[in-house]
């Protein structure tokens, strides 16, 4: 059996890596790049940094910063307008996860046309689109590595997953000393997101020797730094392991897909609006405990590799020890509950079926080593609830 194996051409990791976009843009013959980002990097200045590196380059440069957390499909046409204004030829996206997900959706529609809604999965985004080279500020959601990208359909409030190599940056500048800023909140969210990556993808059911690879690198220096990111954000060893880690992670299931987790957090954000890296970390424990007993021996190489196993246990012992190792890292984290967020339980119990469905439709699901029946998820909200 073949395997395609899908990562962006160019990987540029290390310090500084910020201030060399004009040169990775001029290698690809773009002459009008538009920074994609939003209103905080604006503030900080590094909307500002990224655009004066670009000019330096003798590139006439713009800076759209309309982004949102969670992107909608209305929330899309400010920026599509921006692109229209620019006459852009090329896309740097420049922050976390909804920055770099709302600059692929633009990329595509810029150059397609038609609405986000078309190309939700299972349809597969081939191109063309204008180029993006993804500059991630966060250390968790891998999107500058993936095919993927998450938008909610402004009408039915569906998170949609929208997928396929059309999406895939050109190039990805994972450049550790953005995330020296990161809050201790955002250090936990976005690292149990990308160890959500990385275990759902080497458990997954499309996974594959080589996304195997990427995800146990990336499962063995979660293990070693995420604590030591959380508890000293200037810790620049720890955040740089971590910063590898998430793009690793993000390679892995971007070839090998996601699953029960993310089926089920998308729609955390779409009706609660819970950022994604937090709505993993809800449920991340809960579904892993679902899932452990139909892929034993795979959970049992997390937790080695983890570090919270070795081999002298048991695959049973070593996969119960990861479970508990995820259920103790989100208390030292402080993860919040649906309930501790301040969310209503009655408001809660009525969007649950509706929830439900929504994760199954995603496709997500399918790919977990134990696939649920709705009923089955309906079970799961209501236990992460408290």
């Amino acid at each position: 059996m073949s395997i395609d194996i899908n990562t962006p051409p160019i990987l540029r990791f290390g310090a500084g890596g910020v201030d060399s976009i004009g040169e990775l843009l001029q290698t690809l013959g773009a002459e009008r790049p538009i920074v994609v980002t939003d209103g905080f990097l604006v503030s900080t200045g590094l909307a500002a940094r990224v655009a004066d590196a670009l000019t330096a380059a003798g590139l006439q440069a713009s800076v759209y910063d309309g982004t949102i957390p969670d992107p909608t499909t209305d929330s899309l046409e400010n920026g599509l307008e921006a692109i229209r204004a620019h006459e852009a030829d090329s896309i740097v996206a420049l922050g976390g996860g909804s920055p770099i997900d709302t600059a692929k959706a633009l990329s595509a529609l810029a150059v397609r046309g038609g609405h986000m809604r078309e190309l939700k999965a299972p349809f597969q985004f081939t191109g063309p689109a204008l180029p993006v080279i993804a500059v991630p500020t966060t250390a968790g959601t891998g999107s500058e590595v993936t095919q993927f990208t998450i938008i909610t359909d402004s009408e039915t409030n569906e998170k949609m997953l929208c997928a396929g190599p059309g999406y895939l940056p050109k190039a990805a500048v994972v450049d550790f000393e953005l995330t020296v800023s990161m809050p201790p909140r955002l250090t936990a969210d976005t690292g149990i997101d990308a160890l959500t990556h990385a275990i759902e993808a080497y458990v997954s059911r499309k996974a594959n020797p080589i996304s195997d690879t990427y995800a146990l690198a990336a499962i063995s220096r979660i293990g070693r730094y995420l604590r030591r990111a959380y508890r000293d954000g200037d810790d620049r060893e720890a955040r740089e392991e971590m910063m590898t880690a998430a793009t690793l992670a993000g390679m892995a299931f971007s070839n090998a897909s996601v699953a029960l987790v993310h089926g089920m957090s998308r729609p955390l954000g779409a009706h609660f609006h819970i950022a994604h890296g937090m709505a993993n970390a809800m449920l991340f424990a809960e579904i892993t405990a679902f899932s452990v007993e139909h892929a034993v021996e795979r959970y049992a190489t997390c937790a080695r590799t983890l570090g919270v196993a070795t081999e002298a246990d048991s695959d049973a012992a070593a996969a119960d020890a990861l479970v508990q190792e995820l259920r103790t890292l989100a208390r030292e984290v402080e993860v919040p509950t649906p309930a501790t967020r301040g969310i209503d339980r009655a408001e809660w119990g009525e969007r649950v079926p509706v929830m439900a469905q929504q994760a199954l439709a995603s496709g997500s699901p399918n790919n977990n080593p134990r696939v649920p029946t709705a009923e089955e998820i309906e079970q799961l909200y209501a236990a992460i609830y408290e």
